[in-house]
C-alpha cells in the first residue's frame, strides 16, 4: 500500500531535491499555443535541461485540445508531464501526474475541497499519479486569484504564506505552490520563500512572475526547489532559437543555485 503512496513522478522530484538540484518546470497553457508548437517547445526544454512540463491554466485547458497538446509533448520529449489544473475539466489520461491542489486561501469551499471530491473518481479511473498539493495565491494573484475567489496573501506579510503552507503540510500535502499569478510583474517575495522554507519539509514551488535566470536563481537560493516558467517562454514561442536560449539560461541558473 505504501509503495503506491509516492508515485514515480513525485519520487523523481524528491530525488532531485535530495541531490540539491534546483528545477525549472516549463508551464504550457494549451489555449496559448498550438499542440504542434507545444511539442516543439517540450523537445527544446528537455534538451535545455528543464526538469518537467506542467500543463494547464486558469481557463481553456481542457477536452480534445488538452489531450492533443499532451500527446504532442510526449511524442517529442521524455520529461514527466504534470497537469496544473484550473478546474475539474483539466484532466487527461495522457498525463503522467497531476497537482491535486487545494486552494487553501480561497473563500469558496469548492476550491478547497469541492472540486477535489468531484475530480477524485475520474482520476482514479484514469490511473494518473496524484500529488497532493497546497496551492497558495499571493498578491497580485491575477486570473488564478480571480477565478479561485481568493483572499490574497499580502506581499508584505510573508509569515502568512509560511504558516498556510505549514498547515497544508500538516493536512497531508506532498508539495506547496506559492503562486503570484501567471504573467505577474513580480514573483512572490524572497522573504516569503525563505520563511516558508524554514517551516515546511516538503518540496516548494514558486509560480508566477519568474521571467529571468536571475529571478529563478534567487528563488532557488531563497529556498524554492522548483520554479514554474510559462509566460517568459510563451512570449517567444514563435522563435524557437530564442526560446532555447532562455530555457538553457534558466536551467543553468537554477542548477548553480541548487549547488
Amino acid at each position: 500500500m505504501l509503495e503506491k503512496h509516492f508515485g514515480k513522478v513525485y519520487r523523481y522530484i524528491l530525488d532531485k531535491v535530495e541531490k540539491k538540484q534546483g528545477m525549472v518546470f516549463l508551464v504550457i497553457d494549451p489555449p496559448n499555443q498550438s499542440p504542434e508548437v507545444a511539442g516543439k517547445l517540450a523537445k527544446i526544454a528537455e534538451q535545455a535541461g528543464i526538469a518537467a512540463i506542467a500543463v494547464g491554466g486558469s481557463v481553456g485547458a481542457q477536452g480534445a485540445l488538452l489531450d492533443t497538446t499532451i500527446q504532442f509533448i510526449k511524442e517529442n520529449c521524455s520529461l514527466p508531464v504534470i497537469l496544473f489544473p484550473g478546474n475539474i475539466a483539466t484532466l487527461s489520461p495522457k498525463a503522467d501526474a497531476i497537482y491535486f491542489m487545494s486552494l487553501l486561501n480561497s473563500l469558496d469551499p469548492y476550491y478547497i475541497s469541492g472540486a477535489q471530491i468531484a475530480a477524485s473518481y475520474p482520476l482514479k479511473r484514469m490511473n494518473i499519479e496524484v500529488i497532493p498539493t497546497s496551492y497558495i495565491i499571493v498578491e497580485p494573484g491575477r486570473a488564478a486569484g480571480w477565478i479561485g475567489r481568493v483572499q490574497l496573501i499580502p506581499r508584505e506579510l510573508p509569515y502568512l504564506a509560511a504558516v498556510t503552507a505549514l498547515a497544508g503540510q500538516y493536512m497531508g500535502s506532498h508539495l506547496v505552490i506559492l503562486e503570484a499569478g501567471g504573467g505577474a510583474s513580480k514573483h512572490v517575495p524572497l522573504a516569503m520563500i525563505e520563511q516558508t522554507r524554514k517551516l515546511i519539509d516538503i518540496p516548494l514551488v514558486v509560480a508566477g512572475g519568474v521571467k529571468t535566470p536571475k529571478q529563478a536563481k534567487s528563488c532557488i537560493k531563497a529556498g524554492a526547489n522548483i520554479v514554474h516558467v510559462g509566460t517568459a517562454i510563451e512570449n517567444v514561442s514563435n522563435n524557437f532559437q530564442k526560446a532555447r536560449k532562455r530555457l538553457q539560461a534558466l536551467a543553468k541558473a537554477v542548477a548553480e543555485a541548487g549547488r
